[in-house]
């Protein structure tokens, strides 16, 4: 074919989700990538999740993505992080088999019916009157399509570095795309580089287990997918190994600090904060003795482990001394060295919430090129961006998600609304409203959108329309249902430190008791149902934080109404009187959809915020008037 509805450049996190998303909306699409085999691949570390991530895998997952039944298919080990803590920093990590990971996904991709794969390298976007009408490949020619969704990954102007040793390429032993990226600038964009890196694979065989720390999977393994019943109990899983730097490995690395791209000048690119580098670590954490080491296993087969904690783009043969001077890897052999690579990225500022160019109609942008990091923050955009392809080619309304509903909705927010000067990494701690927006109810929060837009089932939904009904069944019995004093219950609470009853007491006010939990009031819930941990465990939250939660909805509330305050994508901001030069530029700049993200563009005022509302006002009355 050379006509597609939909055309997909990139087959990593962002674009796989992006190309199931929009075939699977009936859109005729087409992926376009250098080689079939390195779809879904894992280039850094093998593992999905985290804190803050395992949140937008959930997602993902409840908007009918791909990701989190990867994970849970393909998973050697689970953990929950901050299990000890409130559900509200909960978040879920998997180490998965690099191998059959990329496997599921290239599977998924092949049996999708309606998408397309041509192993080929995008030269040119086709641009008509400020809308995309194709592309232009290196071995097909021109393909016409109504949109185009970006995922380049770290190929966009990639460049390897270790030592002073530079390679182009997006991935080791894979090309850059340089063409694209001068043809991106050609069209109005700006490009700028940002830094990451990796560390080096380590030989399994050679490592010295009996010195390190082992860190095993959960007991009960917790799935990422609502549509994954459980973790059957025979899937293999693997232990992680915990090692650390030392006095010795900081001096060999500060010795070699000038051969670092980073600090030799060879690299100007800004790198990942949250993710340093062992180079970065030693400079700003200077005053520390040792930095930890996850030794994880990269899969069932294949014995090679990635030591995470010292991505460096040190020079082979320093990498070669380092590592030997840490614990349990004095005789390991290394598979592969540690690079740094720097690679182009457009401004998100550039974007709508959309991740549709301002510039561009039907163009959108999905993962490390928007200036995010990790494989879970590219695959949130990547199914976001092929909604809205397959949405656009439609002339259907465009999907946003709002902060107050979604971790998507924050990852989002932020890029299009601040820009990021630096790689994005997602945290718990960048959402207002984490009581309400949780891991544990995403399903809850999205598998409505999954639904409406066709990328979930009506059987699917009908079964997380039934959980939520439990829950809310079970919470109102526990509100009406009184215990009186003198029962078996006072001894439990006696034993648990708590008072006893003095008068009938209902059973949700006991629950609220923070040494009480579901399973002490149970045998005293007189319509005891047969409920599952999950959902006993959000029962048990939504009545022991019903007063935050009760506080944090009233602030949604509070400040809901400015985002539903539209501002016309043409407003004429010099009109508007009274508004400073400063903050007529970043309006301009930014354009933002309504007046929520106006008040969120850094130097933007209350009371510039407070004149617009007012001349919004008049501009909507005026237009009624008409």
């Amino acid at each position: 074919m050379n006509n597609y509805d939909c055309i997909v450049i990139g087959g990593g996190h962002a674009g796989v989700e992006a190309a199931l998303a929009a075939s699977r909306m009936g859109c005729s699409t087409l992926m376009v990538t250098f080689s079939f085999d390195t779809i879904g691949q894992m280039s850094c570390n093998p593992a999905i999740g985290g804190v803050g991530k395992g949140q937008l895998v959930k997602e993902i997952d409840a908007l009918g993505g791909e990701m989190g039944l990867a994970a849970d298919k393909t998973g050697i080990q689970f953990r929950q992080l901050n299990a000890s803590k409130g559900q509200a920093v909960r978040s879920s990590r998997c180490q998965s088999d690099r191998k059959r990971y990329k496997l599921y996904m290239q599977d998924r991709i092949r049996d999708q019916n309606g998408l397309d794969v041509l192993e080929d390298e995008v030269n040119e976007l086709l641009v008509k009157r400020g809308k995309i009408v194709g592309v232009k490949t290196e071995k097909g020619g021109k393909i016409k399509c109504a949109s185009v969704v970006v995922a380049a990954g770290t190929f966009l102007h990639g460049r390897m570095h270790i030592g002073k040793t530079i390679i182009p390429g997006g991935r080791i032993e894979e090309p850059n795309s340089t063409r694209l990226a001068e043809n991106i600038r050609d069209l109005g964009f700006e490009v700028l580089l940002f830094k990451t890196g990796t560390p080096p694979r380590l030989d399994g065989g050679t490592i010295d287990f009996s010195k390190l720390q082992g860190q095993y999977s959960d007991e009960r393994p917790v799935p990422f997918s609502f549509r994954t019943p459980s973790i059957p109990p025979d899937q293999e899983l693997l232990p992680c190994y915990i090692t650390g730097t030392n006095k010795k490995t900081h001096q060999i690395i500060e010795e070699n600090m000038h051969l670092s791209p980073m600090y030799s000048g060879q690299i100007q690119a800004t790198g990942v904060r949250y993710c340093p580098s062992i180079e970065d670590k030693l400079k700003k954490f200077g005053g520390k003795s040792s930095h930890q080491v996850f030794l994880e296993p990269e899969g069932l087969q294949g014995n090679e482990y990635y030591p995470n904690g010292i991505s460096t783009g040190l020079p082979a043969d320093v990498q070669e001394e380092m590592v030997h001077s840490i614990a349990g890897l004095e005789h390991v052999n290394i598979n592969r060295h540690g690079y740094s690579i720097e690679h182009g990225v457009i401004p998100a500022t550039a974007l709508r919430a959309s991740l549709q160019t301002k510039k561009i109609k039907s163009l959108f942008l999905a993962g490390q090129i928007n200036g995010t990091t990790g494989y879970e923050e590219a695959a949130a955009q990547g199914i976001m961006a092929g909604i809205n392809a397959a949405r656009s080619v439609k002339n259907e309304e465009l999907f946003i998600l709002a902060r107050d509903e979604s971790y998507i909705g924050v990852l989002i927010d932020d890029l299009v609304t601040k820009g990021t000067p630096e790689p994005y990494r997602m945290f718990t701690s960048r959402v207002e409203y984490r009581l309400i927006v949780r891991e544990d109810n995403a399903d809850h929060r999205m598998a409505k959108y999954g639904r409406q837009l066709g990328l979930l089932g009506e059987d699917v939904y009908r079964k997380v329309e039934e959980k939520y009904e439990r829950i809310q069944k079970e919470i109102g019995h526990l509100r009406s249902t009184r215990v009186y004093p003198g029962t078996e219950l006072d001894q439990k609470l006696i034993l648990a430190k708590s008072a006893p009853l003095r008068q009938p007491t209902l059973l949700s006010d006991i629950l609220k008791r923070p040494e009480v939990d579901y399973a002490m009031i149970a045998p005293f819930d007189g319509d005891l149902r047969d409920l599952s941990p999950q959902i006993v465990s959000q029962v048990e939250y939504e009545i022991k934080y019903e007063g935050f939660i009760n506080r944090q909805l009233k602030d949604i509330e509070r400040f809901r109404h400015i985002e539903k305050i539209r501002i016309p994508d043409k407003i004429d901001y010099d009109i508007i009187p009274s508004l400073s030069i400063e903050i007529r530029q970043k309006l301009k700049n930014f354009a933002p959809a309504n007046l929520g993200q106006a008040n969120r563009i850094s130097g933007v005022t209350p009371a510039a915020i407070s004149i617009l509302m007012v001349y919004l006002k008049k501009f909507d009355q005026s237009r009624s008037r008409r």
